[in-house]
Formats: C-alpha cells, structure tokens, sequence
C-alpha cells in the first residue's frame, strides 16, 4: 500500500523517476482541498502519507473511516492479481487511486496501525513534540493548543503591558496639539486652574499626561483645601513621601464619609483608655500599664503580640503623652512616671496629693494637672527628676492642660495687607530683607517683609518675633493653658507664664456653671481648640480677642464632648458621651459633616480619646478599640 513511502502511489510497487512529478502535482492538490475542508477530510489524506492519515488530528469520524475503507477495497478488487506482477500498475491507474482516496484503505490491519500511529501523533502534537511535521500545520495546531488558555494569556498580558506603562515614562508625544510642545513651566501654570475633576479627565488622554498631571505641584493647592490630605493651614506638608494625588483620592472619602469599620482590641472590663500614636505604633493604657503594638502594612490591623508593656502605677493611668523618646504618664495615685521607650528605665515620682488627670511635655518641660486644685511645673532633665518648678493654685479641677508649641522663630502669617506683629505689646524693629539670624537676648523685636508667592497663588509674608528683653522666643516653649471644672467665678480656661508661673490671661467670658473643659489643645502658639461639658467646639485666636472664641460648633445632640482631635488644617473630629458617637466637621461650615455611631444601647459608651491619620481613625471606648478605615472603604 501507499503506506510504504511518502510519494508512492497505493500498491506494492515504487513510481519510476520520470511519474513522480505528475504524482506530486496530485498530492498537492489532495493537500490543499484537504486544508479547505479545516481538517474533515485528514484522516483519508495522511494515510498515503506514512500511514499518520487515521489520526493526525486524532481519532477520524467512524462514518468517514468506514467510507474511506470501502472504497479502498473496492479499488483493489479492479486492480485485480496482475497489479502485483507488474510492479504497481500504470501511472494513470494509480493517479484514479489517489483521486479516490482508495490509497488509505488496505486493509482493517493498515487502517488499525494507521489509527495507533495518529493517536501517537496527536499526544506527540499536544505535548510540542512533533518534529517532522509540517511547519503550517505544527504552527496552526500549537495555536489550537494556546487557545484554550487565550483568556488567561490575554489577561497577563495586558496587566504587564499597564505594569510596563506605569515603570517606564512616556516621552511627551511628538504629534498632537501645539499646546504639548509648550515648555514644562508653562504648562503646569496652565493646569494650576484646572480642578480635580479636570485634571483626571486630562489624565485619560495619554500615558505622557497622566504622568504629567500626577506632578504633586499640581495637587498640592486642591490637597490644601480638601480634608485631612496632610498639609497644616499654614502649608506644611507633613507627609512629603506620600504622593499628593494619592492623599486627594483617599480626602474624598473623608468628605463623603466612605469608610469601614472595625475593632483592632477588646477587654473584659470596662476602663477609660487613653492613646496615642507615634510612626507605626500605638500606645494605649489599660488599667494600670501602658502597651506599645505596632501597626500592620494595611494600618487597619494590630500585630496581637505587643511591643512593650510600661508599668509603675499603683492605680489606673489616667492620661499620658509621647515626648523626646520618653513616656510621660499621669496616675490614678498621684504619681507622675516617666518611662524610655526603647529601654527598661522607668522613674516615678509623687506629684500631686489626689489622681493625676493631665498631663503634657514640650521642650523638656512637664505641666501636670490634678484633682487637688494645683497645677505644677517640672523638668525633664535626668538630674532634675522630681523637683518641681512652680505650683500654681487654679482654684479648681483641672481636667486638661496643654503647652503652647514652640515658637521657633519664623512662621508664616497670611497677609492682608501690612503685617503687624501679633503680640501687640512687643516693639516691632524697622522692617528688612535677607537672611534672619538669631538675634542678641535683648532684641526688642523682628520683622521680615519678603512676601512669597504661595503654590495657592496667595500672599504669604514671614515674620519673626521676640519677647520685650526676655530673648528670642526660639526653640522654648512660653506658656501653658489649664481646662477646669468651671465651678467658681472665674473662666475654665486660663494661660499661665511657664518661667514665673503667673496668670497671663483667662479666655472667654459667659461660661455658663459647670461648663467644664475636658481637653484642649494647640494648633499654633497663637490658635487653639477647647471642648467639654458645654456640649461645643471652641475655636480662640490670641491675637484677635481673649474675651471671644473665633467660631464654635455644638453637638447637635447635647452630648458631653470627651475629646477632640484635628489635622491642623479643615477637618475636626470630635468623641460624643454616648453611645460611642465620632463626628467629623468641617470647620468652614458649622453643621456636623458625619456621625458614626460605635456602640449600640445596651454597650453605651463615651469615647475617651481618638486619634486619626490620612487613611484611618482609631476610637478608644469602655470595652473595644475602634478603627475606622478610609482607605478601603
């Protein structure tokens, strides 16, 4: 049969050398009305070639085979006994042959080897093993082979092709609007007034622009008025390796309120924590211990085992702050204890005759704050440790105290105008320009009057002021304010001088009895925030009035407010007295952004303290601490 060779025709002889070429010329036309047909007619046509035709696309339809087989014997019935006397026949009988497809069929033995044989071929096709195969056929079978996995192919690739976009920069395209060709300058001036809805439709256009409108100058003037993206009133970006675009995109979910909540701690027994957070850490008391856990990479999640565990109170730690790589801690039994946070040392010493109930450290100073009517002054210093500076009798409670922040020579103050000096009791040296050294002790005042332009587009002037003959105000803090139960006659909230130890001012003037303050704090040596049982936010600007507050917000509920916290910059969160409620304000507008409410009835609880970052909130309760994650929402 024609199994025997790859050109021959079906019989037991071989073509001589001069009918090969009209046999060729057949086979290549069975070739090419077998490709048309797609593969229904393979198993007829590799039979003649080295007896693969049964199954070079694996098993043949039985109908086609048995066809096949019938006509095969019927052409060996004609060609009679004398075919194989003769050698194989004429070449026209065996062309009728190949035309018939009768050249596959010898036999059940033939087309039973010829099945084996494209069995064989197919497993040899499926596992990239062929390799006398024709390169057309191998190459259209091995993308049969890839297509049953196209989907998973494509998906690859096109995250390695967006992957590939993002690593590398796109250079700016050579064709396209003349508006492109400008010079880099000019076109972020041009962007500058484009609004955060704009700037991410000219991102879509291509990958050399949506690299160009991620620049964090473009961002930096909508970041500074969105809420909570890192950036003070002032400006100062307080997370420059974070990208600007990032921290927009997570602001909205503050402002929408997007977020998800969770529960990082819980414990058995009811208890009034208070925390703070330090890089990727977070310190909170329980009971009559401080513990350190440190953050997951997500933020939303504490490693269980903690970090460190700070000890040395007799009672509960009612209040505690983070300075100088020591924690400061205010007890339950009158003692101040002083711990380093990366050693084992710990020092405590008694402070006051009752429960400690605030406490704050700045520039190496202590202030402390207690139920026994007293406020008192201690250094920090190793050598200096209990030995206290001034006592300072308020004549009240003191539920919070505060250290204004230092003043370290230069700040920025947004003009309007002609800038005046905001101590109006200080003289105020002629105005200069350069460079602003420290000056001489006795320096009376100083003044800068460069005027910058902001990324804002806005007006910003630099000063520097100096105490009257006391020396520069740099680099020590001046004064601190005491929070009181507002049980006398007098405001709860009053400034003390930290050197004398001498009432500087009181603030406010129509607290009603009782309108105690349980936190304050500072935003600028010159601005801070107050709140408590009076059920408001206070906001006070020492250098516009003592007497009145710049902007109040009340809690639409008329719940105790417990603590607040602030970015320093549009977003105010404060912790209601019941049933666990946080809410988020605005401080451009008066009513309450959000409200999230922690607990439920039975489990009413106020909340002590919260702390907030760019991505989340943390709010500790009676009996779980509380996250909320703005990040993935």
């Amino acid at each position: 049969m024609g199994s025997q060779g790859r050109w021959g025709p079906p019989g037991n002889g071989r073509p001589g050398e001069g009918e090969g070429g009209e046999a060729r010329k057949l086979q290549e036309g069975r070739v090419a009305r077998g490709k048309r047909r797609k593969g229904k007619g393979k198993g007829k046509a590799g039979a003649g070639q080295g007896g693969r035709g049964s199954g070079a696309e694996g098993q043949p339809e039985p109908q086609k085979t048995t066809e096949a087989a019938g006509l095969g014997a019927e052409a060996g019935a004609r060609a009679g006994p004398g075919a194989g006397r003769e050698g194989g026949g004429s070449v026209e009988e065996g062309a009728r042959r190949i035309a018939r497809g009768a050249e596959g069929s010898a036999g059940a033995g033939k087309e039973a080897k010829g099945r084996d044989d494209g069995k064989k071929e197919a497993w040899r096709v499926r596992t990239g093993r062929r390799e006398d195969a024709r390169p057309g056929r191998a190459q259209g079978r091995r993308g049969q082979a890839w297509g049953r996995i196209a989907g998973t192919g494509v998906a690859m690739a096109a995250a390695a092709e967006e992957e590939a976009a993002t690593r590398e920069p796109a250079g700016r395209p050579a064709a396209g609007p003349a508006l492109w060709r400008l010079p880099e300058e000019l076109l972020l001036l041009i962007c500058s007034y484009l609004d955060m809805q704009a700037l991410g439709r000219l991102a879509q256009v291509c990958r050399w622009l949506r690299r160009f409108t991620s620049c964090d100058l473009l961002w930096r003037r909508i970041a500074r008025a969105s809420l909570n993206s890192g950036f003070t009133r002032l400006g100062t970006d307080l997370m420059p390796s974070v990208p600007v675009k990032e921290r927009v995109k997570v602001s909205q979910n503050w402002k929408l309120g997007h977020c998800r909540e969770g529960i990082l701690l819980k414990w058995r027994c009811s208890q009034m924590p208070w925390m703070q957070l330090e890089g990727d850490s977070l310190y909170i008391s329980q009971a009559n211990f401080i513990l350190a856990y440190q953050f997951r990479p997500d933020g939303a999640s504490l490693n269980r085992r903690p970090l460190g565990v700070f000890a040395g109170h007799d009672e509960d730690v009612c209040h505690f702050v983070l300075a100088n790589s020591h924690i400061i801690s205010a007890g339950g039994d009158g003692k101040i204890g002083i711990h380093k946070i990366h050693s084992t040392f710990t020092v405590k010493y008694s402070a006051h005759e009752q429960e400690v109930n605030c406490v704050d450290c700045k520039g190496g100073i202590i202030v402390s704050g207690s139920r026994d009517r007293t406020a008192k002054v201690w250094p920090l210093a190793s050598g200096r440790l209990g030995q206290c500076l001034h006592t300072i009798q308020t004549e009240d409670r003191v539920w919070s105290i505060a250290i204004s922040p230092l003043l370290r020579g230069l700040f920025c103050l947004p003009c309007t105008g002609q800038p005046s000096s905001p101590f109006p009791h200080a003289e105020v040296s002629p105005p200069f320009t350069g460079k602003a050294e420290k000056p001489s002790a006795n320096c009376v005042g100083l003044k800068i009057t460069t005027f910058l332009r902001s990324p804002a587009a806005e007006d910003i002037c630099v000063t520097a002021v100096f105490r009257r003959n006391k020396g520069p105000l740099w680099g020590e803090p001046s004064s601190f304010v005491t929070g009181t139960a507002c049980c006398g006659h007098f405001s709860p909230l009053r400034i003390w001088d930290l050197n004398s130890g001498q009432l500087m001012t009181h603030l406010g003037s129509d607290f009603p009895p009782g309108a105690g303050v349980l936190d304050v704090m500072y935003e600028s040596p010159f601005t801070l925030l107050s709140c408590g049982y009076d059920t408001y936010v206070r906001y006070w600007d020492l250098r516009t009035s003592v007497r009145k507050c710049v902007m109040e917000w009340e809690e639409p509920h008329d719940s105790t407010l417990y603590c607040l916290q602030t970015d320093g910059n549009h977003l105010l969160a404060t912790g209601s007295s019941y049933y666990g409620v946080v809410r988020l304000w605005d401080r451009r507008q008066r009513a309450c952004l959000h409200a999230f409410p922690l607990t439920s009835t039975p489990l009413s609880s106020p909340v002590y303290c919260l702390r907030f970052t760019t991505k989340h909130l943390y709010a500790a309760l009676s009996y779980n601490l509380h996250v909320l994650d703005f990040q993935n929402p």
